[in-house]
């Protein structure tokens, strides 16, 4: 006899296996989507100060040294803390 989903209950694993499969797909979906977003959000606060860019930039190029560069950062860092809505 057939009930349902099958002979002797395999028809029934067959649909658990379906089921956890999509869950699978889901969670899957969802820590790709959180990824990346997480990383559009970061390189978006790095990108919002062309002054560090700038900074970072002259640094690279030798243009000033390690201790001049972390003096500037600093100065950067406690005007971005002083704008109001920061």
């Amino acid at each position: 006899m057939m009930y349902g989903f099958g002979m002797h209950g395999g028809g029934l694993l067959a649909a658990l296996a379906v089921v956890l499969l999509l869950a699978a797909v889901i969670a899957g979906g969802v820590v790709l989507l959180r990824r990346s977003t997480g990383e559009r959000a970061d390189r978006a606060d790095r990108a919002d100060d062309p002054a560090e860019d700038i900074l970072a930039e002259r640094f690279a190029r030798g243009a000033i040294d390690e201790q001049e560069y972390h003096r500037r950062l600093e100065i950067l860092e406690q005007r971005e803390h002083r704008r109001p809505g920061a």
